[in-house]
């Protein structure tokens, strides 16, 4: 309801905006007595050149909002010592990728980023789970999360990343086991405290900064969302350059 609310005031405030715009230039045109229909009708353009302005005017402001938000939380992000991390721990440019295992776009990604990993072994990559997409999700968050206290991370998250077909608790087990990791050990850790608190410290990180869908990657404190390589490989050289 508080969106569509937003949406309504937001086409009101375009429209409103589109009548002044045409109402000055109809008083500026010497006085002339044109009506808002002519004018709109000779030159429709006007409505699309607000409009185009309307939404760029919008990505601006949603683009310095998000940034103030990361801003505010940028050592949660990148040094919270509970999130699994991979390159250089400390590199001067960090990728945070917040992900669901459960998530097609997630697994669409990781090729791509396994690949800008291979390439960049200087860059530190932390990894943030979501548990919203499935409900096997948690279970697979839970296991990955348990693997990182063997320091199994990596070959789990590998093994997650790039199953074949639908995942399930029995499939994350057997991935995991062939990954290298003690099942006895990872089940006891998966139901531990620490475990829970990582989870919600993580949802509640995504909250704060407004992480309303995956995968979403923070680079160096900016948010990018993409499954292009080049497009991430040209934000951590524009860190770098920094």
């Amino acid at each position: 309801m508080k969106k569509y609310s937003s949406l309504i005031i937001s086409v009101v405030a375009l429209i409103v905006a589109v009548v002044a715009l045409v109402m000055n230039l109809t008083c500026n045109k010497n006085a002339q007595s044109v009506s808002v229909e002519e004018t709109l009708n000779n030159k429709p353009e006007i409505i699309i050149q607000a409009m185009q302005n309307y939404e760029q005017k919008m990505r601006e402001e949603a683009l310095a909002n998000a940034k103030k938000l990361i801003d505010e939380n940028i050592d949660a992000l990148n040094n919270n010592p509970d999130s699994p991390t991979l390159g250089n721990k400390d590199a001067t440019v960090t990728v945070v990728e917040f992900f669901d295992f459960s998530c097609g776009y997630c697994h669409a990604l990781y090729p791509n980023l396994k690949k800008v990993m291979d390439k960049n072994p200087d860059v530190k990559y932390v990894f943030k789970e979501m548990t919203f997409v499935a409900p096997v999700s948690t279970y697979a968050a839970k296991a990955a999360l348990a693997a990182n206290m063997q320091n199994k991370y990596a070959e789990v998250l590998d093994a997650l990343m790039t199953n074949q077909g639908a995942l399930s608790e029995a499939k994350v087990d057997e991935l995991a086991v062939k990954a290298g990791v003690d099942l006895e050990q990872m089940k006891a850790d998966m139901n531990s405290d620490k475990v829970a608190q990582i989870l919600r410290d993580t949802a509640e990180l995504a909250g704060k900064i407004q992480v309303n869908g995956v995968p979403a990657l923070v680079i160096n404190g900016k948010l990018v969302q993409t499954l292009d390589e080049a497009v991430i490989q040209a934000e951590i050289d524009a860190a770098k350059a920094q």
